[in-house]
């Protein structure tokens, strides 16, 4: 978190981008609390928008829609010319999310407005708590949205990711418009790890509606349905393990190397 270097000094304008985290209130930072109740304006996505509700009560709300994002952008800096705006985003708005796209419309505007931006819990980490504890050292995020970035570059990368046999969480896995981008991926995935390698998906994390699936990489095929863009799935890496009881899965653990060290 930072004030970057372009200064507004003399409208008293402001604008903060701020990550909202998973959605629950009790999972913001008391920074972004701060932000948004600071604001006289919030500008944002309907569904984050719709989330962050109890903060917004007596402040003006800008709604906009996916496919948006430029608009948006220059519609926040441009409020903030005079007055203290608040544009939220999902998880962190650093992670695919509004903060490169405000910061390079500021660039090329050669718009003058204080920028401030307030992380949040991005979606990897809040669905990874649900799941235990998958992602303890290295990994990798990749998107499998293909809106921004040719889906050839995303093959490309997926194929890197999983050379390297270390965990890979799939942000944007499963749209309605495209159904067939996971299965792709998967089939990378089964190219580089065993069928044994588990998986998880968290489904609406810390939200109304939270659902938790643990499988397995030659088992996740049949469970495609239950995958939709409020998904997070986590490919496990080569020493990545299910946690289990006797009667059901307790939760995914990748050990992060204390047992080549210690005796426990």
């Amino acid at each position: 978190m930072g004030v970057l270097p372009l200064q507004s000094h003399d409208s008293g304008g402001r604008l903060y981008i701020v990550g909202t985290g998973p959605g629950d209130l009790l999972h913001m930072t008391p920074r972004a609390l701060k932000a948004l109740g600071e604001a006289d304006c919030v500008i944002g996505n309907g569904f984050y928008l719709d989330l962050v509700m109890p903060m917004l009560a007596g402040k003006e709300v800008v709604r906009s829609s996916m496919g948006k994002e430029v608009d948006r952008a220059s519609r926040a800096l441009a409020l903030a010319q005079d007055r203290i705006v608040a544009m939220v985003s999902g998880g962190d708005a650093g992670v695919y999310g509004m903060a490169s796209i405000v910061l390079e419309v500021a660039e090329r505007s050669g718009a003058k407005v204080a920028v401030e931006v307030v992380p949040g819990i991005t979606a990897a980490v809040s669905a990874a708590a649900r799941l235990g504890s998958p992602l303890s050292g290295d990994y990798v995020t990749m998107s499998l949205s293909d809106l921004l970035t040719p889906w050839e570059e995303i093959e490309r990368r997926l194929d890197l990711a999983f050379r390297m046999r270390v965990p890979v969480v799939l942000y944007n896995p499963r749209s309605r418009g495209r159904p067939h981008n996971l299965d792709a991926a998967v089939a990378i995935a089964r190219r580089h790890l065993p069928d044994t390698t588990p998986v998880g998906v968290i489904k609406n994390a810390y939200r109304k509606g939270e659902e938790r699936l643990i499988t397995t990489l030659g088992e996740f095929i049949d469970h495609f349905a239950f995958v939709d863009m409020h998904s997070i799935v986590f490919v496990g890496g080569e020493e990545t393990r299910i946690w289990r009881d006797e009667t059901d899965a307790r939760g995914i653990i990748t050990p992060r190397g204390y047992h080549r060290k210690y005796v426990y």
